[in-house]
């Protein structure tokens, strides 16, 4: 197998960021000719032309596209794993934060609040399906996954799951469709199309027990697997949206939208995963002690169910 020889590699980087094999060949403080051969060298090593020449610069093809993003995250990966073992560490941490792509984006930004805005901190979001973070996070491509699902055991790594937060859910409408005379639960689910989470969830598998509960099948107007997406669709008055309060905490505060009633029971967990490391980020212990769990706050008034 042949190895792929890192300083090839940053020979390449200079040249893909300068465009020109002369200024690179200034910058590295090599000849032309010489910094050509070892292009040469690493073209070969890979199978693929690097760079296509148009007039003066040269231009990365598709394979030495794919190959510079390869090679800027084993530069970071270095720098991250000399700043690690440094017990002075360095100027400048970064926290790679993970977060299921259909996870309420407000609680995200409360979760990640106490570093936004520090000069040495640099944050960086990835979003996507739970199999693809809990992936990440198992080859420490992530320090930590936000999510409201609870890791299947059995999986590839021996998750560690923190509880962030357990919010209370409740049905949010416009002031248009709740009306001035509030009403029960039992009245709003039975009377109102509702927005509702979708069915694989586990916030949904609660909703379903609660109408189960009441006698009633619900008129379901719209179904969604993602809280930004049902925040818009009960701004759009589609109808009664179920979700957790935080999710659209701007509108309730605008007064675009309103919580009609809590749901009795019905709450949404707000996880973080995680994975044993010889060497935590101290970023990620430093929010993980700020997030403790908190009483929900009181429910609005109504006259129950």
């Amino acid at each position: 197998m042949t190895v792929l020889n890192l300083h090839h590699l940053r020979l390449f980087r200079a040249v893909a960021l300068t465009g020109k094999l002369s200024e690179a060949a200034r910058q590295l403080h090599l000849s032309q000719s010489a910094l050509s051969t070892q292009i040469r060298l690493l073209e070969a090593t890979l199978g693929h032309d690097l760079f296509e020449r148009r007039g003066r610069r040269l231009v990365l093809t598709e394979a030495g596209r794919i190959a510079l993003d390869h090679a800027e995250a084993i530069f970071r990966a270095a720098e991250d794993l000399s700043a690690t073992l440094r017990e002075t560490g360095r100027s400048r941490r970064t926290l790679r934060v993970g977060a299921l792509a259909t996870l309420s984006r407000n609680f995200q930004m409360s979760f990640l609040r106490p570093l936004a805005g520090r000069s040495d901190v640099e944050i960086v979001l990835r979003s996507g399906s739970q199999t693809e973070l809990l992936k990440a996070l198992a080859a420490l491509g992530l320090d930590v996954v936000l999510t409201n699902l609870l890791p299947l055991r059995g999986e590839e790594a021996p998750w560690m799951v923190h509880s962030l937060a357990e919010q209370p859910v409740s049905l949010v409408g416009t002031p248009a469709r709740l009306g001035p005379v509030p009403r029960p639960v039992s009245a709003l689910v039975a009377e109102e199309p509702l927005v509702l989470p979708a069915m694989d969830t586990a916030l949904r598998a609660s909703f379903d027990a609660l109408a189960s509960r009441l006698g009633i099948v619900p008129r379901i107007a719209a179904e969604a697997d993602d809280m930004a997406m049902l925040r818009l669709l009960a701004r759009e008055d589609l109808g009664l949206a179920i979700l957790p309060p935080i999710v659209v905490r701007d509108e309730l505060a605008e007064g675009t939208l309103l919580e009609a009633a809590r749901l009795e029971g019905v709450t949404e967990r707000f996880l973080a995963v995680t994975v044993p490391r010889r060497f935590p980020n101290p970023l990620l212990h430093e929010l993980l002690s700020l997030a403790r769990p908190a009483a929900p706050p009181a429910p609005p008034a109504n006259p129950g169910f």
